[in-house]
This record gives C-alpha cells, sequence and structure tokens, in this order.
C-alpha cells in the first residue's frame, strides 16, 4: 500500500480541478485502482505503488501544463492520459504573445499550435506556402488571419480569397439565384473567418470595394494579382491545370498560401487532383514554403481528432489492400504468362 500527498500549488484550483471536478472525475476514472482525495490545494492518492506513481505521474503533467499556457480544457487531460504530452504541440505561453491581428471585439488571434506557428513563420518568410492537413487544424483561419494583417498593416492593398467550386457530394446548381448566390455556399468558410476578424460594417465596405473579394478558383483565369495577399483554399480539389493556373497569376508584389487536405479529395473520378504534383515539383524552389499540420492540430471539438485519427488508419488499411490485389494480379498475371510459354 502507498500513500502520495500532492501539492496543487502556484495555479487556480478551479482550473486544474475543473468545473465541478471534472478533470479530478476524469484521473479517477482512469485509475479506479487509486483512491484519490483532494482538500484545497493537496491531493491524497492511496493505493498499489505502481498504480499510485503512474496516477503521481500524469497529475503532474497536468500541473506544468495549466502553469505553461494558462488554462487546462479537458481534451488536453485526455490526451495526456492517453500518453501525448500536449506541451509537444501546442505553442507555449512564453511563444503566445505573437499575436497576428486584433479581430472583433479586441479577440487576440494568434498561433494555437507549434505547427500553425511554423505556418505564420513560413508565410512571413516565403511568397508562397503550401498548408497540407485535416478538417479543423486551423490552416484556413490561419492563413486569413495573415491576410487580414497584411491588409491592415497596409503591406497589400487587398485580400483575394479563392477555392475551387467542387461539389463535395451534393448538387447544389439547383438552387436559386444568381450566380454569387450559387457559389457562396462554396465559399461560407471564408466569410465565416472573415467574420471573426473584420467588424461587420467594415467587412461589407471591403467587400463592396473589392479590397477584399471572394470568388472561386474559375474567376481566377487571365488576372494578374499583385499587392494582393492571395489564399488559394481546399486546392486538392483544384486540377494540376487549375493550379498552374493560379500561380502564374501571382503579381512581384503578391502573398500567397494555398491550404489542402489531401484526404478530403471532392474531384470526380475521372478527375486526379493537381496538389500532390505541385507538392512534389514546386516545395524544393526557393521563396516556397511547406508545413504539414495533422490532428495534433486539430482545434476543434476534442472528438474530431479521434475521428481523424480513425478515418487515417481505415485509409492505410485500404492502401495495404489495394497493395495486396496489385500484388496478387502481377503474380497471377507472371504465372498465366509462364503457363503460355
Amino acid at each position: 500500500m502507498s500513500e502520495i500527498v500532492l501539492n496543487i500549488e502556484g495555479v487556480a484550483l478551479l482550473d486544474f480541478y475543473g468545473q465541478n471536478d471534472s478533470n479530478l472525475n476524469l484521473i479517477r476514472e482512469a485509475f479506479p485502482e487509486v483512491k484519490i482525495t483532494s482538500r484545497g490545494s493537496k491531493i491524497k492518492l492511496a493505493g498499489d505503488k505502481k498504480h499510485t506513481q503512474a496516477c503521481k505521474e500524469k497529475l503532474e503533467k497536468m500541473l506544468r501544463l495549466l502553469r505553461e499556457q494558462d488554462n487546462l480544457p479537458q481534451p488536453d487531460v485526455l490526451d495526456i492520459l492517453n500518453g501525448s504530452n500536449p506541451q509537444d504541440y501546442r505553442v507555449s505561453k512564453k511563444d503566445s504573445g505573437n499575436i497576428i491581428v486584433y479581430g472583433r471585439n479586441g479577440k487576440a488571434i494568434k498561433p494555437r499550435t507549434v505547427n500553425q506557428k511554423k505556418l505564420v513563420e513560413q508565410s512571413e518568410s516565403n511568397d508562397i506556402v503550401f498548408a497540407i492537413g485535416p478538417a479543423g487544424t486551423g490552416k484556413t483561419y490561419t492563413a486569413v488571419a495573415l491576410a487580414v494583417r497584411a491588409l491592415k498593416n497596409k503591406l497589400v492593398r487587398r485580400i483575394v480569397l479563392t477555392r475551387p467550386a467542387v461539389e463535395a457530394g451534393e448538387r447544389l446548381g439547383f438552387l436559386p439565384g444568381d450566380l454569387k448566390d450559387k457559389v457562396d455556399p462554396y465559399l461560407r468558410p471564408l466569410y465565416d473567418a472573415l467574420d471573426d476578424m473584420i467588424p461587420a460594417e467594415k467587412l461589407a465596405q471591403f467587400m463592396q470595394t473589392r479590397v477584399i473579394e471572394i470568388a472561386p478558383l474559375a474567376f481566377m483565369r487571365g488576372r494578374t494579382l499583385d499587392n494582393a495577399f492571395i489564399i488559394l483554399d481546399e486546392a486538392q480539389n483544384a486540377t494540376s491545370v487549375q493550379l498552374k493556373m493560379f500561380l502564374t497569376r501571382i503579381g512581384p508584389s503578391a502573398k500567397c498560401i494555398i491550404t489542402g487536405d489531401l484526404t478530403q479529395i471532392d474531384l470526380p473520378r475521372n478527375q486526379t487532383s493537381g496538389l500532390y504534383k505541385s507538392l512534389q515539383k514546386l516545395s524544393n524552389i526557393s521563396g516556397i514554403g511547406t508545413v504539414f499540420l495533422n490532428e495534433e492540430d486539430v482545434v476543434r471539438h476534442r472528438l474530431v481528432k479521434s475521428i481523424i485519427r480513425a478515418y487515417n488508419e481505415m485509409y492505410e488499411e485500404d492502401k495495404k489492400e489495394r497493395e495486396a490485389a496489385r500484388r496478387q494480379k502481377e503474380i497471377r498475371e507472371a504465372m498465366r504468362r509462364q503457363g503460355e510459354e
């Protein structure tokens, strides 16, 4: 029988324990063999030495993380319990002063993960950046924040936001309205990000005067985009021809971020994504940067991270099955040819 007393000092106890002891209850569920009692800033652990020591280590990780980032949300507690260390991929309190821009109501918008911070750094040192990662990793939101900052600092005269108008399994062509009404559903995520950063009246003025322009990728053909911060969102749904067309629109005083998720390609079966080839051919060119985000960068609901991991496992299994089927086909073909000889 082992007994350990842990002192929780230098932090807000409500943040550590969670609302209604929600964080502490997660620890209790994870360590049913350990009797955990709390009184003020002291936590008492009683039970088998092996289990109490393991429980103590998790609590100490929670304490260090809370001191580092000033909050301790449940997803971080679950990450710690699952063996991950949020400090490995979260921006620390010391580095988080690098605010990108202040949004509506004075909201400070800044990178929340290490890879989001890399995206900011890559954009500052390159004119073109590819930001690749799954849904919810903040790649589009961070890119829009960088564009708004460049506009506010008068580094560019306008912002151009574009994405391919590709249907993700739905059919929107029957919807009533003019062309803008039909394509706006595809561009809604870009509007949402702007709404969070620019007051409604100011945003409406920018849209009317075309200081901020949002348009489908097809509308970029034949244009030259200079003195602009350009974002191509959902680039996995652009073909090689479309990506070449887009990249050759960029003027000498422009900045560009291209975002994409290679696991969510919505192109018809007879078309291939041009994003793969662009990454292969262009990533080594000076002035072009690449940032890969992953499930650790997810800033949505905690379940999104688990969902992405599950789908990644499924994709890997499907890939192995296709590879095995291909090899079997090659073996059968080789045997057939040998039989003919």
